[in-house]
């Protein structure tokens, strides 16, 4: 990692800045998540490239029998299903069928709007860098902070918060709009549903060749 004060960025750009197909996806993405530019995503990104890398070199060294490496394993996928990524009782395999909306949807920002504490992602990010967030008592300002599935059940308004008083203005607006509309199963807002076979031999390459390239500076869930 280095010096502190020379540390890497634990992220990873595109290759190449300019591809129309990437840009539109991104596009989208940035609007259904509320996300303030395009660097947030490839933060996602980059987090999901070292969580498959990982997997990958596991799935590589299963028949070795080693303790350590059934250890590395289990670490792997409670963590992932600590944090809502994996459903219970998940595999390696699953871990590589993750993709960045799994990431993205686990993001504090996104959980804010699932809980209905806000009435869009732009609005939840903005409530959240107000200060009108907490997990517990720890008010939370960090819009891409991964939420684990524990601090689920304690993500509400913060009791220093204007919003902690139902009968508030802004508080009643949210929770009308909240009423009017449909939203999926607890389940399904805190994983997004693993699907598809086994990766493909071409979309194991491409895991192994973006492995080669990622960060190997520490995950790190406080970015903005």
């Amino acid at each position: 990692m280095g010096h502190p004060k020379f540390s890497r960025r634990a992220w990873r750009g595109p290759k190449h800045p300019w591809q129309a197909e990437r840009i539109d996806e991104e596009r989208t993405l940035i609007h259904n998540y509320g996300l303030r530019n395009h660097r947030e995503i490839w933060k996602a990104r980059s987090k999901l490239r070292r969580w498959r890398s990982n997997a990958m070199k596991l799935i590589g060294t299963a028949d070795s029998g080693a303790d350590h490496t059934s250890r590395e394993k289990s670490d792997l996928i409670t963590s992932l299903y600590r944090r809502g990524m994996l459903p219970e009782g998940a595999t390696l395999d699953d871990v590589l069928r993750l993709d960045v909306e799994h990431v993205l949807a686990r993001r504090l920002q996104s959980q804010v709007y699932y809980k209905g504490l806000a009435s869009s992602p732009k609005q939840a990010r903005q409530l959240l860098l107000h200060g009108h967030i907490s997990i517990g008592e720890q008010i939370m300002t960090v819009p891409g902070y991964i939420l684990t599935r524990d601090e689920e059940a304690v993500l509400q308004y913060s009791s220093s918060s204007d919003l902690a008083d139902e009968t508030h203005a802004l508080r009643q607006e949210i929770e009308s709009i909240r009423s009017q509309a449909s939203f999926n199963t607890e389940e399904e807002e805190s994983s997004l549903e693993l699907t598809g076979a086994a990766p493909t031999t071409d979309e194991v390459k491409e895991i192994e060749e973006a492995a080669a390239a990622a960060p190997s500076a520490d995950d790190d869930g406080g970015e903005s």
